[in-house]
């Protein structure tokens, strides 16, 4: 098992870094900021499958990676490019959600519901063949994140959290705060206390509760409301932000 996850379901709180310049020096730096984890975003970052796996051998098997959509073939890849912790984004159903872990997962005694393809001798996550141990592990050692980030989402969140193999469930402020009306307004109080309370119901279902906010003080808050995997910064706003602070110094 990954020490995130270890770390996670012990409930300690992780605070990490979202990557979207699609850059390994980028990568590279911010795996030694002393931040937790970060997050390879395959979604909105400028990521294919290749860049993923440059970015998973600068950042090692506890680097997290956002795939694009909901589709089992992402999974596939880069759980075979030994990539353990894979957030989904847009769920809104259990259905979607037991799609998904049964994809995450390898058929077997303990989970025989699981649809994961099986070439690990020919895979970087098995280190090509040289970690024998691989198959019988790895569903111990992967971590699905589902993220809630819509109306619909969040009335179902009670079967999403019930789903087996849904390790945690990961809100999207911004998408959610767009399927809300409050597409130009994510400080809206409805759209806070519709986050509030689904990180409270997700830690409560013993689910590892995630969500994602730049403001240092709203994230402190979200880990009150119960959130364990928490995004704190983004190579791509620290960046902008400081260079348009250098900007503004000379001036």
């Amino acid at each position: 098992m990954s020490s995130l996850k270890t770390h996670l379901l012990a409930g300690k709180v992780q605070r990490g870094l979202w990557l979207g310049l699609g850059s390994a020096a980028s990568a590279e730096i911010a795996a030694t900021s002393g931040l937790d984890w970060c997050l390879i975003d395959g979604e909105h970052g400028a990521y294919d499958i290749a860049n993923i796996a440059e970015q998973a051998r600068v950042l090692g098997p506890d680097a997290c990676v956002r795939i694009p959509k909901a589709e089992d073939w992402m999974i596939k890849q880069v759980l075979d490019l030994g990539l353990h912790t894979v957030v989904v984004p847009m769920v809104d159903t259990a259905e979607q959600a037991h799609a998904l872990a049964c994809a995450m997962r390898y058929p077997s005694k303990e989970f025989p519901q699981g649809t994961r393809g099986i070439g690990a001798a020919i895979v970087r996550a098995s280190g090509y063949d040289q970690d024998t141990a691989y198959l019988a592990e790895a569903n111990d050692r992967v971590c699905l994140m589902v993220q809630a980030e819509t109306v619909t989402a969040l009335e179902n969140l009670d079967e999403i959290c019930a789903v087996d193999g849904v390790d945690g469930v990961f809100i999207g402020p911004a998408d959610l705060a767009a399927s809300m009306g409050y597409l130009h307004d994510l400080d809206a109080a409805p759209v806070q206390a519709a986050i509030d309370a689904a990180l409270r119901k997700i830690a409560a279902s013993g689910k590892i509760a995630g969500c994602l906010s730049f403001d240092a003080k709203r994230a402190a808050h979200y880990v009150d409301m119960g959130a364990r995997f928490v995004a704190v910064a983004s190579d791509v706003a620290v960046l902008s932000a400081g260079l348009r602070t250098v900007s503004t110094d000379l001036q």
